[in-house]
């Protein structure tokens, strides 16, 4: 058996709005959410900034009773629960529209999970001792939380879990739920990721590493800075996307409003350095061919990519390498953009409001830029849409995401005419 998946409801909490029309708007405008970072006392850091979700409330998006009811579970698990109750009401589903409770899951990607809570609680052992530790410390350390809440919010009786492979996790979470639906085993799944990572330990642990950038505390906004030649590491973002994927009969039955259909999904591991990407970009670009081969669709028809572009110097330089190879000639023709620049690396969300961001590309026909691409490295020469967003008619967008352990992910979608 092999069916057709489609998308039929999205939704976000990011840095630059918390849902998806604010969002794309800011994008398209080449908005920056960096600022200086305001959950914690930076004086003793080098690294200052971050992309941090602004007035983000859970009861904001469920009614009280419900927002009490996920009180002990932490920050990730709080805004994958929004975005998919964006998401849900866009798909047109209500609990009673969910159809076979057993035909339905959760599938979502976590990089690092609810550090803030673990942070917290061991702060409160060291300095009050273990019988101060909250009652609620292992429900919100679960990296599977988002997942698990999301299946309890919707009455997803399906093999729900959390996917975790770094950067790639959301990415991954959405093609594993793509392949679930294709090959039958489900109808619909709530997919995506979700990440609240802007933490003391989170950001000295990327900073002694030299991942984040540290020149640009006086400067957020120009900070990161994809492709270009004065790059020097990312901004730490956070956040949510989650996408409703759906059976393209099941979907065409019930009149949804049908946003995309996923084609085509490439997974690949360098297997070899823990952090760095392979310097031929070879197994990244084979993530891609499998993406279009599954698809059976060649490199020419690729309209848009939105790159991983985390503003390493590293990556953007290994990731063009992989276009290439993946594209061949046709690289140099299609558009391309690192939205990192604007809302930061979500670490395991990436993928998602990424995922997003190509397809609202798709929708409007505006591909968003890259901002503060000022002085383009040679290494990376490929069409970066520096600066201002542009239009283009995209038929076929390219979402993706390479992560710390080697892994890649890739995942394509068509648009719906």
């Amino acid at each position: 058996m092999s069916r057709r998946v489609v998308v039929t409801g999205l939704g976000c909490i990011t840095p630059l709005g918390n849902n998806v029309s604010d969002f794309t708007r800011a994008l398209q405008e080449g908005e920056s959410g960096a600022g200086l970072i305001t959950r914690f006392d930076t004086e003793d850091f080098d690294v200052k900034i971050a992309c941090e979700v602004q007035g983000f409330s859970l009861a904001d998006f469920l009614d009280r009773a419900q927002a009490k009811s996920f009180r002990r579970t932490g920050l990730t698990s709080h805004y994958a629960l929004a975005a998919a109750e964006e998401a849900m009401e866009e798909a047109g589903i209500a609990l009673q529209d969910i159809g076979d409770p057993f035909r339905a899951s959760s599938i979502m990607g976590v990089g690092i999970g609810d550090i803030g809570s673990f942070e917290k609680q061991v702060n409160t052992l060291a300095k009050k001792g273990p019988g101060k530790v909250s009652a609620f410390t292992v429900p919100k350390l679960m990296p599977n939380s988002a997942a698990a809440d999301i299946a309890n919010r919707f009455q997803l009786h399906g093999d729900s879990f959390t996917l975790n492979s770094a950067c790639s996790s959301a990415t991954n979470a959405i093609g594993m739920a793509f392949r679930a639906i294709k090959e039958g085993h489900y109808d619909l799944i709530v997919t995506g990721g979700a990440e609240a990572t802007v933490t003391p330990t989170t950001i000295a642990g990327f900073s002694a590493m030299g991942a984040i950038t540290k020149q640009y505390n006086n400067d957020p906004r120009a900070a990161s800075r994809p492709f270009d030649l004065h790059r020097s590491g990312f901004v730490t973002g956070e956040g949510a996307g989650v996408l409703i994927l759906e059976d393209r009969e099941r979907a065409m039955k019930r009149r949804a409003n049908i946003l995309a259909e996923v084609v085509g999904y490439g997974g690949t591991n360098d297997a070899g350095h823990i952090t760095q990407p392979c310097e031929t970009g070879e197994y990244a670009a084979r993530a891609i061919r499998l993406a279009l081969n599954e698809a059976r669709i060649p490199s020419r028809k690729v309209d848009y990519i939105n790159a991983h572009g985390t503003s390493t110097p590293l990556n953007d330089k290994t990731e063009t390498l992989a276009i290439k190879r993946a594209l061949r000639a046709y690289a140099q023709s299609v558009a391309i953009s690192s939205t990192k620049s604007m809302h930061g690396h979500a670490l395991g969300a990436a993928g998602a409001l990424e995922a997003i961001v190509a397809i609202e590309a798709m929708r409007t026909g505006v591909v968003p830029p890259t901002i503060n691409l000022d002085d383009h490295d040679p290494e990376c020469d490929l069409n970066y849409t520096p600066n201002e967003a542009r239009e283009r008619r995209i038929k076929y967008a390219l979402s993706e995401t390479f992560g710390f352990g080697g892994h890649n992910g890739v995942v394509l979608f068509k648009k719906v005419a």
